[in-house]
């Protein structure tokens, strides 16, 4: 029977093996064609969740009067420029409930997010999603995302702000427009350019080239532009919910 023979940790077989086996992913990163199921083209997006649609209106804390408490349904289209990268999002909804507490001061509950995956230009195969980061404040236009990395090379937590969100704190452009009464329909636009944008974590072995395709980290040079709609309606007018 023939022998096998070994290859030694460290050994210069093993480091060019391993270098032409990332070589190897990095081309494939770069060459595997867009296309698959669920990712939204910005050029072709499809339409958001409507904007009437409540069902994600959380329940209210106890004590508050729910005449004076309203759930606000905000949907937009997103422009990002983090790093290297610029891409318009495909629509995101983004539900939340607010009003006075009994103590008088402002409350919120979050509700619920909603986005699908945009394909990243210029890198084939990749597409990035947003994902509520766990904080929000929308008195002050304040909260956080992380942004989900897919592709057929990378892990399934590939997430940029995996560890710490990427928060935002927009400030508007403009006064806000309403373009209808009944129902309540407002326009509002909005941008952060002073954000930070951490690497990619938990991408598996492509995690460093993916990082240095993206020109993550980002310090400086980002920018968030909010174009959004939102409407709302007061929880003593919302369909009794369980």
């Amino acid at each position: 029977m023939p022998k096998t023979t070994a290859t030694r940790p460290g050994s210069p077989l093993l480091r060019r093996a391993t270098a032409a086996a990332t070589a190897a992913g990095v081309a494939a990163l770069a060459a595997v064609a867009v296309g698959a199921p669920g990712v939204a083209h910005a050029a072709s997006v499809a339409a958001a969740t409507p904007a009437t649609d409540f069902s994600d209106c959380p329940a209210l804390p106890d004590g508050v009067d729910p005449a004076h408490w309203k759930c606000e349904v905000h949907t937009a289209a997103p422009r990002l420029t983090m790093g290297e990268v610029t891409v318009t999002l495909a629509p995101i909804t983004m539900t939340h409930a607010e009003g006075p507490l009994p103590d008088g001061g402002n409350g919120q509950v979050w509700g619920a997010m909603h986005g699908a995956p945009t394909a990243v230009p210029g890198v084939r195969g990749l597409a990035i999603r947003p994902e509520y980061g766990g904080r929000s404040d929308f008195y002050t236009g304040e909260f956080s995302l992380r942004f989900r990395l897919l592709g057929p090379l990378l892990k399934k937590g590939c997430t940029v702000g995996a560890d710490e969100p990427v928060d935002f704190r927009l400030k508007r452009s403009g006064p806000s427009t309403w373009v209808s009464q009944d129902p309540p329909v407002i326009e509002f636009s909005a941008y952060d350019d002073t954000f930070s944008a951490p690497a990619a974590e938990h991408c598996g072995p492509l995690t460093g080239a993916l990082n240095r395709r993206l020109g993550l980290p980002a310090a400086e040079g980002n920018l968030m532009s909010y174009d959004a709609s939102y409407t709302f309606r007061t929880y003593d007018r919302l369909t009794a919910r369980p």
